[in-house]
């Protein structure tokens, strides 16, 4: 298979697209748990309440980002999946590999409820 077929193609971008999405999700997590423990330190040190409000607001802005990220992530695996599912005779390229990869990677982003691998 060349890399001008059109499947190729879409399975390059859609590997591309779960890749982001999960490195995404892991990255507003690192943020939130970042941003709890700097509300808690400004508390400890006793800060201005409008400075503890304030990031207070951006923990709320960076948990309300992960459900999103994580719907867009388990749409974009299920793409995925299918894809892989219905182009078994790319199993051998190297593209196609990858994207199992991604795959793999990617469930343990997945939320637990209703989500079969």
């Amino acid at each position: 298979m060349s890399d001008t077929d059109p499947r190729i193609r879409t399975l390059k971008i859609k590997t591309g697209v779960v890749k982001r999405l999960a490195k995404e999700k892991v990255t507003y997590e690192k943020e939130v748990s970042l941003q709890k423990d700097r509300v808690q330190k400004f508390k400890d040190q006793g800060k201005d309440s409008y400075d503890i409000k304030k990031q207070e607001e951006v923990l709320q802005e960076s948990l309300m980002m992960i459900p999103d990220c994580q719907r867009r992530l388990v749409k974009a695996y299920d793409e995925l999946k299918k894809i892989l599912e219905s182009e078994q005779d790319l199993k051998e390229t190297e593209v196609y590999l990858e994207a199992g990869k991604i795959l793999e990677d990617a469930v343990l982003q997945l939320p637990d409820q209703g989500v079969v691998v």
